[in-house]
């Protein structure tokens, strides 16, 4: 009994997370009640303080643990833990750890998660979303954008400049708007919802670029004379980061400056000779303002012995000497400026170096910082812009459009679509606010970022992909008429900008989040690698048992969670989520486990098994995103209206996290590790299922029928019902084809109703002839005559809604000049 005692006791008291002295007391009494049972027999005493003592020993730190336990457990764990390269190590120390950490941890804090503060427009920035962002948008016309000026027009360059929106983020104090970053990311979202090209306009001077930069590591001189130049569009930015030849490794950019004395306004000043060659540079055709990414050399040691200074981010006027501003890129057909960017020998003096002399060498941590700003901000705002879109436009496209006398909407194929347009829009939203509010909080996050970058724009591919099936034809026409090819051609600009998603996925979310999220391998991987033995030992002794106790709590939760299907966690009851809550409690308990266990088997190894880092990364995005849909739903006060939509998203989440586990765990590396995993994580097998067809078709008709959850799926987008307008012409219809549905539901039950030997030429009527159709309804007091003239409007605008462009000779030549002419224009060397 003494054993058995020790035992659970020691095994409860660590799953319930119980501190080293409660820990080493209670088990002892538990032992001793072992022992009493027992009746103190002599075996049963022996056992029991043998491994009371023992346990006792392992749990409290000493003098013998360090030498004796500590030391040779870190002379092994040298061997397993990943080996860091220096930009791998500057990663880990960017950013700040939020929920991410709590998912890693195993045992989430939902109470914490629904503590959150939640972020909310100032009156100000309200104001700006209603005025200029409004305004702005009703300027766009994308088609003329496209293919007849291959830019934005001048007047909208002029707006933009003049009215704030490169200074979104800078502070009052320098002339910026100096809005939240949640209140960034909703003007991105809506402008983009009108216009990629104008929208990546906006984004780019207020995420990755110098005034970001120069914010939080500009000398006092930098700030004031630049960022009110940047915020009142006096200077237009750009940023060059990629090299042809390191592409996704910013860490190998060749781009170079060498410490030398030179030139500079008639003086001789110490500066930099920099060589440079960039690509993919958005607005760097008409930057004024260029900041880059360059590594810094002091041969002769002019600042000092160190020779290889470091990445250092420097500020160079475009009209320096030697800077040579290269023709455009077009990326996808869309337009913003982009292109080629490269000078030879051009010197600057050091105060051009963001920061100073001080921050040379420095330019990596602050990139690293600022993209997870701009990663967190941009895309993800596009992405969300372009699933609202899809939602608000197809739902009321597959409304107007009937086939058969009936809404294509009612069709359960065309539902099947519908459904993930809806449900993955909602998941996009919510992760974009929750993400954005820890910025507002103070929080930069560093996996978060890289998390919502990569999701939204897979998502985005999705979502649109989906849209384009529904409304087939009509979406492969180019044209003014068109509504989403704009948005279709873009999507592979998402998924490869700001960190392509095939690196971010397999390396940066899990390889970097394992470590940088983990409660302790950061410390240990630092004990490992400190030249003062003894201090290490200390280090290492102090979390390496702990460490212990956490997995091996993470390996009793995710078995007896999964065995209880998460009935044994307590969970807060609002919502009526209790069920979604205790799964993704057990899932991350799994996860948590499985990072350890990857950890220790795989090693250094683990970077180079892109396959169990991609499905990791995924487990982690779907417990990001259940969570964020929890967070949205709890701040909107819980709307039953808005039930299957969310509960759409968490079974969803939960299903697709289930199968990226078992897809991980059937193809584990150490192939020895394959059923004792199954069996840890999925004792009662796969439970997890997909939304039921009832939900699914809840969920789509969600964007098809007018009410709160359609206004709530598209808030925050540029909406129209201009019948001129590409999306206009839609929701007119949309708005038409509802006010007239009593109306035209009499109709056509009156023409099912028909005999058949006129029916056939009253379907030509409703093809092609709609006025005639209503007088012959009118004739026969189907439809009232004062309902006459708006029944005609709405099929009209029902049938036109379905017309594309067409374009004769003259104007497939007038287009094809036009191009032609524009492009030699822009293609300048």
């Amino acid at each position: 009994m003494s054993v058995l005692f020790w035992l659970i006791s020691l095994l409860v008291l660590i799953y319930l997370g119980v501190g080293e002295v409660v820990l080493v007391v209670l088990v002892g009494l538990a032992t001793l009640a072992g022992m009493y049972l027992d009746g103190w027999g002599m075996i049963s005493v022996i056992l029991g303080a043998v491994l009371y003592g023992g346990s006792a020993v392992v749990i409290v730190p000493s003098a013998w643990r360090r030498k004796s336990l500590s030391a040779p457990i870190l002379d092994w764990i040298k061997g397993k833990l990943p080996k860091l390269s220096d930009t791998e190590a500057e990663a880990l120390k960017s950013g700040d750890v939020d929920w991410d950490g709590e998912l890693f941890s195993g045992k989430p804090n939902w109470n914490r998660l629904l503590e959150y503060a939640h972020p909310h427009f100032s009156p100000e920035e309200q104001a700006f979303l209603d005025g200029p962002v409004e305004k702005l948008c009703g300027m766009l016309n994308d088609w003329e954008i496209t293919h007849e000026l291959y830019d934005l027009p001048e007047s909208v360059w002029t707006y933009i400049r003049e009215s704030g929106f490169f200074g979104l983020v800078i502070p009052k104090a320098f002339g910026g708007m100096g809005f939240s970053a949640t209140a960034h990311s909703e003007i991105v979202m809506k402008v983009s919802s009108r216009s990629v090209s104008a929208a990546v306009t906006v984004m780019v001077p207020n995420s990755l670029g110098p005034g970001e930069l120069l914010l939080h590591y500009g000398t006092d001189e930098q700030k004031k004379y630049y960022l009110p130049r940047l915020a009142q569009g006096v200077e237009v930015p750009c940023f060059a980061l990629t090299s042809p030849v390191a592409g996704s490794d910013a860490g190998a950019i060749p781009d170079r400056g060498v410490v030398s004395r030179g030139i500079w306004k008639g003086e001789e000043v110490l500066g930099l000779k920099v060589t440079w060659n960039k690509r993919y540079i958005t607005l760097s055709p008409v930057a004024t303002l260029i900041g880059l990414a360059i590594k810094v050399y002091d041969p002769d040691g002019l600042l000092g012995d160190e020779e290889d200074l470091g990445v250092t981010c420097v500020l160079i006027p475009h009209d320096t000497e030697g800077v040579v501003q290269g023709a455009r890129h077009l990326p996808m057909n869309t337009v913003f400026m982009n292109g080629p960017i490269w000078g030879q020998d051009v010197f600057i003096p050091l105060d051009q170096v963001i920061g100073g002399q001080k921050m040379i060498g420095k330019g990596w941590t602050m990139l690293l910082e600022s993209l997870s700003v701009g990663r967190s901000i941009s895309l993800p705002a596009l992405g969300t812009g372009a699933g609202k879109m899809s939602s608000l436009t197809t739902g009321a496209y597959a409304a107007v459009r009937e086939q058969f006398g009936r809404s294509v909407s009612q069709f359960e194929g065309v539902q099947e679509a519908m459904e993930p347009i809806a449900g993955y829009t909602y998941l996009m939203d919510a992760a974009r606010i929750f993400t954005a509010g820890m910025q507002d909080r103070g929080v930069r996050p560093a996996i978060p970022s890289a998390v919502l970058k990569y999701r939204n724009t897979e998502l985005m591919r999705t979502v649109v992909n989906h849209a384009m099936d529904v409304i087939a034809g009509r979406g492969v026409i180019s044209g003014p008429r068109n509504f989403l090819s704009s948005v279709y051609q873009a999507i592979p600009i998402g998924i490869t900008v700001e960190g392509a998603n095939i690196l971010t996925r397999s390396l940066m979310i899990f390889g970097q989040g394992a470590i940088r999220c983990h409660p302790f391998i950061v410390d240990e991987i630092e004990a490992a690698n400190m030249d003062d033995r003894e201090a290490a030992l200390r280090k290492f002794d102090g979390v390496f048992f702990k460490h212990m106790r956490h997995s091996t709590r993470n390996t009793l939760r995710a078995f007896l969670l999964g065995l209880s299907h998460g009935l044994l966690e307590p969970v807060p009851g609002k919502g009526g989520l209790q069920k979604y809550y205790r799964q993704l409690s057990r899932f991350s308990a799994a996860f948590a486990i499985l990072t350890d266990i990857s950890l220790v088997t795989l090693g250094g190894g683990l970077k180079a098994r892109e396959r169990l880092s991609g499905r990791m990364a995924d487990c982690l995005i779907h417990l990001y995103y259940a969570s964020a849909a929890i967070k949205q739903w709890h701040e909107e006060g819980y709307s039953e209206d808005m039930r299957p939509v969310v509960e759409w998203g968490l079974q969803t989440s939960l299903h697709d996290l289930q199968q990226q586990m078992r897809r991980l765990i059937e193809n584990y590396p150490v192939k020895a590790l394959r059923r004792p995993l199954k069996w840890l994580v999925f004792p009662l097998g796969l439970r997890m299922r997909l939304p039921d067809d009832a939900l699914g078709r809840q969920v789509a008709l969600s964007i098809v029928q007018d009410g709160q959850v359609r206004d709530r799926l598209v808030r925050g987008v540029y909406i129209t019902e201009d019948p001129s307008d590409a999306v206009g012409r839609v929701l007119h219809a949309y708005r038409m084809a509802q006010d007239t549905k009593r109306i035209r539901d009499k109709l056509h039950d009156a023409i099912r109703k028909t005999d058949p030997d006129e029916l056939q030429d009253l379907e030509m009527l409703l093809g092609h002839q709609r006025k005639e159709l209503v007088d012959w309804a009118v004739e026969r007091d189907i439809v009232a005559e004062s309902d006459r003239e708006t029944l005609v409007e709405a099929l009209d605008a029902m049938y036109d809604v379905i017309r594309v462009d067409a374009f004769d000779g003259k104007d497939i030549e007038a287009l094809a000049d036009a191009s032609k002419g524009k492009l030699k224009e822009i293609a300048r060397p």
